[in-house]
């Protein structure tokens, strides 16, 4: 039993020992960092752009073209667009209503409003209408109005060609 006793004895006195108090102890630290620090951003971006608007004519009716563009420097942009009237394919096309309307003189006296046509008709040897007139009775009230000049050496075909001047032309002062 006295083994059992001082046995025990030992196992107290080594647990104690784990039980013991922790040790503290103050300190106190200090730190100081100075930095200086030089930098450059360079931001890139796109440059300016002037775009030209689209203009299209997907109706083959419309007689008119279409142009537009655009100049863009590195401080300014500019851009433009717009039609022009095409008063040829206006004339055929007014022509050709005519014709489908059974108006055949009518539209012919229409595309005659184009001097190449005018000459060629008379090169033909069918002047173009006037008055109702057709044929030499056209040609001779052509002649009558100076429309014809047969001394005129820039003549196309037998004749200088000087077409009547229409109600269209005065509208859009075009010829």
């Amino acid at each position: 039993m006295t083994k059992k006793i001082a046995l025990a004895v030992l196992f107290v006195m080594a647990t104690s020992q784990a039980i013991a108090q922790p040790i503290v102890t103050d300190s106190t630290s200090r730190s100081t960092t100075e930095s200086t620090s030089n930098s450059t951003t360079t931001i890139k971006s796109p440059p300016p752009t002037a775009v030209a608007p689209a203009i299209t004519t997907l109706n083959n009716d419309v007689c008119a073209v279409a142009a537009s563009g655009a100049v863009q420097t590195q401080i300014l942009g500019i851009s433009m667009g717009g039609t022009q009237r095409d008063l040829n394919c206006e004339r055929i096309k007014l022509s050709k209503n005519l014709y489908d309307m059974g108006m055949k003189v009518a539209a012919v006296a229409t595309l005659c409003q184009d001097e190449r046509v005018f000459a060629s008709m008379l090169a033909a040897g069918t002047p173009c209408p006037i008055e109702g007139k057709i044929g030499e009775a056209a040609k001779e009230e052509w002649k009558r109005r100076g429309a014809l000049d047969n001394t005129d050496k820039k003549a196309i075909g037998n004749y200088a060609v000087k077409p009547p001047v229409t109600d269209l032309d005065k509208v859009t002062g075009e010829k």
